[in-house]
C-alpha cells in the first residue's frame, strides 16, 4: 500500500517520472504497451479511456498504476492480466507490477456528479448493431413520453447517420446564445438536436475521434435544454468512442436496448448490454424492433425475423420486455415524411399504442 500511495501522490502531481535515464525501458513504450489493453465490453484501450494515471520505470523493474470505478470484479481481473501480459513482452521487462486504485462508482442517477442541470433523467437508446430501427425507438419513445405529460428532449448522438432532423421533417438550424450554448430546434412540443440540423442533406460528417468526442460533448453538455423530465440520446450503433465518451460526459439513468428477434441481432445486444453493465450502468430493459410484419390486407401477424427472441433475451438477461415493435406500413410512412406514428391516436394506430406503452413503462422505472 505504501508503493500505491506514493504512485497515486506522483500521479496526482501529473508527474511522468522515470528515475533512471539510463533505462532501456522507456514511459512511452510502457504506454504504447498498455494502448492494447482494451477496457472490457468497449472497443476502446485503457490508455485512451484515461485509466493509466502513473508509470514509473525502474531499470528493468516497470510499475504502473491503474484507475477504475466499478463493482464488477471481472474487468480489474481482465485488465490485471492483459496488461501484465503486455508489459512482460516488452524487452528488458524483467519485473513487472500493476497497481489498482479501484472506487465505488456509486449510485449513477441524477444527483451524480455529472448530471445535467435541470434534467432528472438521461436515458440512453442504444444497439450494439445498425439496421435494427433505433432511432424510429427514440424518436417514437420520445414522442410517447411528451404526450404523457412529460418534458422531453431528444439528442441524436449519431453524428455520422443523423436521422432524427428528417424523422421530425425540419431543416431548421440551431441558434447559439451569447455564452455560445446551442439553443435546440423545438418540434411537437420536444427539444431537439441532431448533426442533421447542422448539415445540407448529401453532406457527410468526416471526422475523427477526437473531434467525434468533442462534437458529443457538445450536443449533451452546451444545449441549452432547460428543465427536463427524460433527455433520450439517440446513440450510434456498436461501442466505440461515442458510446464511450456518453458514459465519461454524464450520468445516465440508464439504457434501453434495442433488437431485433432474430440471434444475428440478440449477439450484438449482448454486447451492448455487456457494455453498460461494465460501466455500471444500468440496463432498463430491451425493445424488440420488427417484431413481427402487421399485414394491412388480412390484419395476420408474421414473424419475418423470427418470434421469441426479445423475449427470451430479455429473459436470459434479467431485464424486462419494454415492448414489441411490428413492422408496419404507417410506422414507415410516418419516418419517411417527418411525422413519427407516435403523434397518432393510439386508439387508432396500434404501433402508436405500442410505444405509448414502451414509455409507460419506462415511466415506472425511472420516475420523475
Amino acid at each position: 500500500m505504501v508503493e500505491l500511495a506514493r504512485l497515486q501522490h506522483l500521479a496526482t502531481r501529473g508527474s511522468s517520472y522515470q528515475q533512471h535515464m539510463n533505462s532501456s525501458i522507456s514511459e512511452d513504450q510502457v504506454r504504447n504497451a498498455l494502448a492494447k489493453v482494451p477496457y472490457p465490453g468497449f472497443s476502446r484501450d485503457i490508455v485512451s479511456f484515461g485509466l493509466v494515471k502513473a508509470v514509473h520505470v525502474d531499470g528493468s523493474i516497470v510499475k504502473v498504476l491503474i484507475s477504475l470505478q466499478t463493482k464488477d470484479p471481472e474487468v480489474p481481473k481482465a485488465i490485471f492480466q492483459k496488461s501484465k501480459e503486455v508489459l512482460h513482452a516488452l524487452p528488458g521487462a524483467e519485473q513487472v507490477e500493476v497497481e489498482f486504485d479501484i472506487k465505488d462508482p456509486g449510485q449513477a442517477g441524477p444527483s451524480a456528479k455529472s448530471a445535467l442541470p435541470g434534467i432528472k433523467n438521461v436515458i440512453a437508446i442504444a444497439s450494439g448493431k445498425g439496421g435494427v430501427g433505433k432511432s424510429t425507438v427514440s424518436v417514437n419513445l420520445a414522442v410517447a413520453l411528451q404526450k404523457q405529460g412529460y418534458k422531453v428532449g431528444l439528442c441524436d448522438c449519431d453524428l455520422y447517420g443523423p436521422s432524427v432532423a428528417h424523422m421530425f421533417g425540419s431543416d431548421e438550424r440551431p441558434n447559439a446564445t451569447s455564452d455560445n450554448e446551442i439553443i435546440p430546434i423545438e418540434s411537437d412540443g420536444l427539444k431537439l438536436i441532431s448533426m442533421g440540423f447542422l448539415l445540407e442533406d448529401r453532406s457527410p460528417v468526416i471526422v475523427r475521434g477526437p473531434l467525434a468526442t468533442r462534437y458529443t460533448q457538445q450536443f449533451i453538455k452546451q444545449v441549452v435544454w432547460g428543465e427536463l423530465d427524460y433527455l433520450i440520446l439517440d446513440l450510434p450503433p456498436g461501442t466505440g468512442d461515442i458510446q464511450l465518451t456518453i458514459v465519461q460526459t454524464v450520468a445516465l439513468t440508464g439504457a434501453i436496448i434495442v433488437t431485433t428477434p432474430q440471434e444475428v441481432a440478440l449477439i450484438d445486444a449482448r454486447k451492448a448490454v455487456s457494455m453498460f453493465e461494465k460501466v455500471n450502468v444500468k440496463v432498463l430493459g430491451l425493445v424488440e424492433n420488427m417484431s413481427y410484419f402487421l399485414c394491412p390486407s388480412d390484419g395476420e401477424r408474421y414473424h419475418i425475423f423470427g418470434e421469441g427472441g426479445g423475449a427470451r433475451e430479455a429473459e436470459a438477461l434479467g431485464v424486462p420486455l419494454l415492448g414489441q415493435i411490428p413492422i408496419d406500413m404507417p410506422t414507415r410512412l410516418g419516418g419517411d415524411a417527418g411525422r413519427p406514428v407516435a403523434l397518432q391516436d393510439p386508439a387508432e394506430s396500434e404501433v402508436s399504442g405500442i410505444f405509448s406503452g414502451v414509455a409507460k413503462a419506462l415511466a415506472n422505472y425511472a420516475p420523475v
